[in-house]
């Protein structure tokens, strides 16, 4: 870590763009150089950011003609979950020929230098080859798609609990997704592509179910029904779900998953068609591979089960805390796509530096099995007919290794290997974890694991695997639960697994939070957890309201709507209609559209046969509604009027002022709201309650404590 720090200080001083800099920013908040770029960016855990809209969960109701809902969704979950399969087989069969290519050709410079000398030049054709891969991922996610790093769980996450995440489904981020964890995988990081799979799956559902492509400005005509946030959040739910099923054949996990650690509103059909497009996924994944005569990742059989499970929250925990503090060192010092890119390609070198010196050093010989099941056997100083069992895992993908750790035989690695190897794996995917490549930590994490089993389990001569993993890092419990009893196809490990998740996530939450819920925080995302802060009984509507509000009549100036909208210092995306007491409630989007369609009173008296507006001229406009410099009005029209009546929604949800903050809470997330009207005894508008309002109050170190607002 200190090399690093030096390294990166050193780079920071070569000419590059920093793209993560709000331009919002004021120039208080950057440390610049003489150049005037930024150096330094400050990191202020009080903050919570500006810039994340809100979705709208709540269904709009006005008099425009309601469309009966067609029949079509369980075609599209069934499109939905044959294209992740599809996807999650190309990323499959990509990565096996790509990283068995690479170690063949490893494995063959290794066998001529151990000959004849100079094992060098195989470490460094190593180390090229991984920095190579990493260096191409690296840079389509630093300088092209940016969300597309990471695992991408955090990100569905928020959006799921209605969080508009920038990009997060657009088909660019699909493809470098993709693209990027192939290099990712192949390059030898410490990752998986599980994580990967589930955002890909939930990319692909977002786009399908809306029938057409923003990106490609193709619009197919299909599904227009489906085009708004409501039914978008519950495609997404099951995208996410078929991603999981996808990664590890777990369609019932994967249902689990979109409900214990993506979804925040469900129902009981949304269940039955998640599971649906989970089946399909599993079924398209395994058809696709049997074609390819590859078989899926086999987890099954994997010994006894180690009940360790104070030490899985302790390390767990261990590994949050570290890569905690390693992501803000990131965001204050490596902000610019250079650096990320040099960033990565330092940890793929390292990387490569402590598996060859590991292997080089290690003195573990077994020998070759009956049908020579190893997939990279390297010999170097073992005799004849034996394979140096330290290879068998630091030269291989990270999934190979975990079935590897599962399937060989009690006695096949002695303890000073695996001791060896949990340890530096696991500071290689603390640090491995937050670089811009796509990855996900779910193998790496097991991986550790399955070697820190086998390690308890050395005098016992068993096999063993210890759930620090995702229990003890992610803090996952019924859906991990049941992934892992699908993918080993034993029932009989499910309370043994079950009581390590729960004893790992309690240890693990007295220290520190889940690792996905770390970086939420970090990106200061108004997220809204299940439950309001527990002391936060005594705050009532009152005190966490924003006021004044910009209200509308219900036929109001045509220049009065423009002036509000182009108003950028608010920049309000909900309108109570109040001719004196409130009557509806009307959306940024809607007022759009119809100064757009130009509504205006005037001209319909004035066009007898003018077309009404439907609700398919709102669904076409979505998701990307135009902004309003892109609309013009002319003079004479700002002098129109426009009646809001038939568009407004008459019944939005209120409140009373003295409404307490948990019952405020409650109501605005279980319903999935955008607007909460506050209203006094005459029905009179005196506040509005958002996303922002509610997710500002958090329990601190010192009780109850509010966050402040800023454009970073």
């Amino acid at each position: 870590v200190i090399g690093f720090f030096v390294f990166s200080c050193i780079c920071s001083e070569v000419r590059g763009r920093c793209w993560s800099v709000d331009p919002l920013l004021s120039s208080s908040y950057l440390l610049q150089d003489s150049r005037g770029r930024p150096k330094e960016i400050p990191h202020n855990e009080k903050l919570l950011s500006l810039k994340y809209e809100s979705l709208d969960y709540d269904n709009i109701e006005n008099q425009l003609p309601a469309e009966g809902a067609p029949c079509l969704r369980w075609v599209v979950c069934g499109l939905i979950g044959f294209l992740t399969g599809l996807v999650a087989c190309c990323i499959d069969i990509v990565v096996e020929e790509m990283a068995g290519l690479k170690y063949k050709v490893i494995k063959e410079n290794i066998v001529k230098s151990t000959e004849a000398g100079g094992l060098s030049i195989s470490l460094i054709l190593w180390a090229v080859l991984n920095c190579a891969f990493v260096m191409v991922g690296a840079i389509m996610v630093a300088c092209f798609e940016p969300i597309a790093g990471g695992s991408g769980i955090p990100q569905i996450k928020c959006y799921l609990n209605g969080v508009k995440i920038p990009r997060v489904v657009r088909l660019k981020t699909l493809v470098v997704k993709v693209l990027g964890v192939m290099c990712s995988v192949v390059g030898g990081l410490a990752v998986g592509k599980e994580g990967p799979m589930i955002h890909s799956g939930a990319v692909i559902a977002a786009g399908v179910s809306q029938g057409r492509s923003t990106s490609l400005k193709r619009d197919f005509k299909m599904f227009e029904y489906f085009r708004r946030d409501t039914e978008k959040r519950d495609f997404v739910s099951a995208g996410a779900a078929a991603g999981v099923s996808a990664a590890f054949g777990a369609p019932v996990g994967g249902v689990l998953f979109s409900l214990e650690e993506g979804a925040s509103f469900w129902n009981q059909m949304l269940t039955w068609r998640i599971f649906f497009a989970s089946m399909i996924s599993t079924f398209t994944l395994n058809f696709f591979l049997s074609i390819y005569h590859h078989k899926p990742g086999d987890l099954s059989n994997p010994g006894l089960i180690n009940f360790g499970r104070f030490e899985s929250g302790f390390l767990g925990a261990l590994f949050n805390v570290l890569n905690y503090w390693l992501t803000i060192f990131r965001i204050r010092y490596v902000h610019r796509p250079f650096l990320q890119v040099i960033e990565a390609m330092l940890v793929a070198a390292v990387t490569v530096a402590v598996s060859f010196t590991m292997i080089y050093f290690s003195t573990d010989c077994q020998p070759l099995g009956p049908e020579h099941s190893e997939e990279y056997p390297l010999q170097l100083f073992c005799a004849d007919g034996e394979y140096n069992s330290m290879a068998k895992i630091f030269f291989n993908t990270p999934e190979r290794s975990v079935r590897s750790l599962f399937h060989s035989q009690p006695g096949t690695y002695n303890p000073l290997t695996l001791g060896l190897f949990t340890l530096t794996y696991f500071l290689l995917a603390c640090w491995t974890y937050g670089l811009s490549v796509s990855a996900g930590v779910f193998i790496p994490s097991l991986l550790i694991g399955a070697a820190w089993g086998r390690l308890s389990f050395c005098p016992l001569n068993e096999r063993g695997i210890v759930l620090l993993s995702v229990g003890g890092i992610v803090r996952m419990t019924l859906s991990l639960t049941v992934i892992m009893v699908e993918a080993t196809g034993n029932v009989t490990y499910g309370l043994p697994i079950m009581l390590v998740l729960m004893t790992a996530k309690i240890v693990g939450d007295y220290f520190q939070e889940g690792l996905y819920d770390i970086h939420i925080k970090l990106q200061s995302v108004p997220f809204l957890h299940w439950e309001a802060p527990g002391t936060s009984h005594w705050l009532t509507a009152r005190e966490v309201m924003s006021s004044p509000v910009t209200c509308l009549n219900r036929i109001e100036k045509v220049g009065t709507i423009v002036d509000i909208l182009s108003d950028t210092s608010t920049n309000h995306n909900g309108f109570p209609v109040v001719p004196a007491k409130l009557c509806g409630l009307i959306l940024r989007s809607q007022l759009i559209v119809l100064l757009k369609h130009k509504v205006f009173v005037e001209l319909a008296r004035s066009r007898l046969n003018q077309r009404k507006l439907q609700l398919k001229d709102f669904r076409d406009a979505y998701p990307r509604f135009p902004p309003i410099q892109s609309i013009h009005v002319s003079q004479d029209e700002r002098e129109c009027m426009m009646d809001l009546t038939e568009f407004m929604n008459p019944t939005p949800y209120t409140v009373p002022l003295d409404t307490s903050l948990p019952r405020v809470f409650k109501l605005f997330r279980a319903l999935g709201l955008r607007h909460l009207v506050v209203a006094d005894d005459e029905n009179r508008v005196v506040g509005l309650v958002t996303r922002k309002d509610l997710a500002r109050y958090h329990l601190g170190k010192h009780g109850l404590e509010e966050l402040h607002l800023a454009q970073t």
